[in-house]
């Protein structure tokens, strides 16, 4: 695990976007103390490591800015990360350990809310945990950014190694899994990943939406799936989207992941929102109003970190201001994101409104009948965007864009996938649009 000069200097440009913020406010002293002294350790696919100069300017960190910090993050490296941090003292000791199959032991059944937008995913997950290999399976969840997803099959990775210790049981992303066979083809030893794969009782593969297009990843996958399958092994998928909407996927894999059981998880509803702030407000040890809860349930309704995000920033004002939190600070404090939660839902207009403007055209251009190259391009653009930020269907894009079939839709987006993995200028540009998107 570690980071490429890229990644270090998006990290700079981003301590100096948030320098600049605070340049003129009464906040630059804090900046100084606190933020400045940050330094990026490592990346891996999903969280960007962090140290700083101790434990205690590391909690005061992540309580005045930690929202602030995980909100710029999407803007300068193109896609969001969870952050991570660490005492320089000893965060060398502890990422250094880290290996992709780490199962979060903060993430339980206990600790998961349940409610009509997640009940038949929990339900089949806990039936999977309790009986592995023998129900569902595959298990393949599917569903939006910060819904609870990885929260799951934590939870039955958490379980099945309480109650089966003996049992191994391996979690990796997509793309651990392909730079794990990308690092063994480079030192001939593929046959380690294999039985790596292949000798665990459970395998759980998280953001398979991700899994390289690469015709020798797919295959290792294809063989390792079969080989636990026939052998009643668990397997456990989690994806953005239903197996049918990854075009990226061999059909023969694809066809495999709808042999057992998908479920997908929706957005929470207010009665779960509720149910979850209370729940996060108890593990932060904060005292908030009901009338506080029920502003931010009300309020904010795309996903679970949303509202965790939203907690997080109140606490933090009320503890600059030295004020318990009540209802008109909440609105103070939360105006900003709040108002921008009204306005974030990602849609297909959205999409073709915002890369028609950074490619100097229209929306009409793009969801017309003209196919010469400086519009084809922007369009498949688009329509990748769509398929990558949206639940949309293909159908349902294609009528967005003037009414194209499926077909063509499918075909914009592999050009795109294709051209992303060639040329690293233009899967620059494609993750700028998506950054733009998100901060529009």
């Amino acid at each position: 695990m570690n980071y490429t000069p890229e990644d270090k200097a998006k990290w700079d440009r981003l301590i100096h976007m948030i320098e600049e913020t605070l340049e003129n406010s009464a906040q630059r002293p804090f900046f100084d103390m606190f933020i400045k002294p940050l330094k990026l350790y490592a990346v891996s696919s999903d969280t960007l490591y962090i140290s700083g100069d101790n434990s205690f300017n590391l909690t005061h960190m992540k309580q005045r800015y930690g929202t602030m910090l995980y909100s710029m993050v999407p803007v300068v490296f193109g896609r969001r990360y969870e952050l991570e941090y660490y005492p320089e003292s000893d965060i060398a000791r502890i990422v250094d350990k880290q290996t992709p199959a780490q199962l979060n032991e903060k993430y339980t059944f206990e600790n998961f809310i349940v409610g009509p937008s997640n009940n038949l995913a929990y339900a089949t997950s806990l039936a999977v945990a309790q009986t592995p290999g023998d129900a569902y399976n595959p298990l393949f969840i599917y569903g939006g950014v910060g819904l609870g997803k990885t929260h799951l099959i934590n939870a039955i990775g958490n379980y099945i190694k309480r109650e089966n210790p003996r049992m191994h049981v391996l979690l990796m992303t997509s793309e651990a899994m392909t730079n794990a066979l990308i690092e063994g083809i480079a030192h001939k030893n593929t046959s380690a990943l294999r039985s790596k794969l292949r000798g665990v009782d459970v395998l759980m593969v998280d953001d398979v939406q991700f899994l390289s297009k690469t015709k020798t990843t797919q295959e290792e996958f294809f063989h390792t799936f079969n080989s636990l399958h026939d052998n009643h092994k668990q397997i456990i998928i989690a994806s953005d989207r239903p197996p049918r909407e990854l075009p990226e996927i061999e059909e023969r894999l694809r066809s495999r992941f709808e042999w057992g059981l998908t479920v997908d998880i929706q957005k929470p509803d207010y009665e779960t929102r509720v149910a979850i702030l209370r729940q996060k407000a108890e593990e932060m040890g904060i005292d908030v109003p009901e009338d506080v809860i029920d502003y931010i349930a009300q309020s904010v309704n795309s996903n679970i970190r949303e509202l965790e995000g939203c907690l997080t920033n109140l606490n933090a004002h009320a503890e600059l201001l030295d004020q318990p939190i009540f209802l008109e600070l909440a609105r103070t404090a939360l105006a900003g994101r709040i108002g921008a939660q009204a306005t974030r839902a990602v849609t297909a207009e959205l999409i073709i409104e915002v890369v028609a403007r950074q490619y100097n055209l229209t929306s009409e251009d793009l969801t017309g009948k003209k196919r010469s190259q400086d519009i084809a391009l922007p369009r498949q653009v688009a329509m990748y965007l769509c398929r990558s930020m949206t639940a949309l269907s293909t159908n349902a894009i294609g009528r967005a864009f003037g009414g194209r079939d499926h077909t063509t839709v499918l075909h914009g987006c592999d050009k795109v996938s294709e051209a992303m993995e060639s040329d690293f200028a233009f899967k620059k540009k494609v993750e700028e649009l998506k950054g733009f998107v998100e901060n529009n």
